[in-house]
């Protein structure tokens, strides 16, 4: 260009574009067949027409509830006053102390089978 001759001018190039259009719809296509498959797991499971009566409930409640969320939980018939991590702590424990008991188990039948083989 700087030579003072006429400089070619050379044609955009619009290739890349639609590998990024292109790009752009199969991932579109893509979270759009994920959220479908969702939406077909909710509904085929019952999720829906749970949400949608629970809701419903919420909405022809004459005077609507201070706090939606216990009502929800009372709807679903799910405890209010669950501690998820008090029951966590106590699940740990239990699987813990579970294991403790089957390892004593196996030690008591290893011992009963010794004990049988030396009194014949």
């Amino acid at each position: 260009m700087g030579t003072g001759q006429g400089a070619s001018i050379e044609p955009i190039q619009f290739g890349h574009l639609k590998d990024i259009t292109n790009y752009k719809q199969m991932t579109s296509q893509t979270v759009e067949s994920k959220k479908e498959e969702f939406r077909k797991y909710l509904e085929s499971s019952g999720v829906i027409d749970q949400l949608t009566r629970v809701l419903v409930g919420l909405y022809e409640e004459p005077e609507k509830p201070s706090n939606a969320i216990e009502f929800i939980k009372k709807y679903l018939n799910s405890p209010l006053d669950v501690d998820v991590d008090k029951l966590s702590i106590e699940y740990e424990k239990l699987k813990h102390e579970n294991e403790q008991l089957k390892n004593q188990i196996e030690e008591l039948k290893s011992e009963i089978e010794t004990l049988k083989h030396n009194d014949d």
